[in-house]
């Protein structure tokens, strides 16, 4: 699927997408600092990826990890710094939130340090019952 604004697109094509790219960003993230390439490339194969594209090059990315019925967890949400203040990253959200495949769905979450301003735009709340979730944490799983 596509969606167009200006001379921007987003697709979800993942043959569109530019690994390297994705995994220069992500690499050097918080969240996923020191990713190795295989296991980015195994987590873009098991979800549904979205990249943003200023013509043929690639600015921004989102994937959906999901069951496509009940449940989805958005992940690894970026936006080049040369292409940021330009509403790509609300634009983004808001396609991924209309995607036809994940109407209906029960449960939205994703987790982020420093971007809520952004998701609240699209109707992300924070928890509504924090007790009631757990999580195991491995900051260390990418170290070598």
């Amino acid at each position: 699927m596509e969606w167009r604004r200006d001379e921007y697109c987003i697709s979800t094509d993942r043959d569109r997408l530019d690994h390297a790219e994705i995994h220069a960003f992500l690499g050097s993230s918080y969240w996923a600092a020191g990713i190795p390439r295989a296991v980015l490339d195994r987590s873009i194969q098991n979800s549904l990826p979205f990249g943003v594209y200023d013509g043929p090059r690639q600015v921004g990315f989102a994937r959906v990890i999901t069951d496509y019925a009940t449940f989805a967890y958005v992940a690894d949400v970026f936006v080049l710094p040369t292409h940021r203040g330009k509403g790509l990253a609300k634009w983004l959200m808001e396609v991924i939130r209309a995607h036809p495949d994940l109407h209906g769905l029960r449960r939205w979450m994703l987790v982020t340090r420093d971007a809520q301003d952004l998701y609240r735009k699209t109707g992300f709340r924070e928890l509504e019952a924090p007790a009631r979730y757990m999580e195991i944490v491995d900051r260390q799983v990418y170290a070598p």
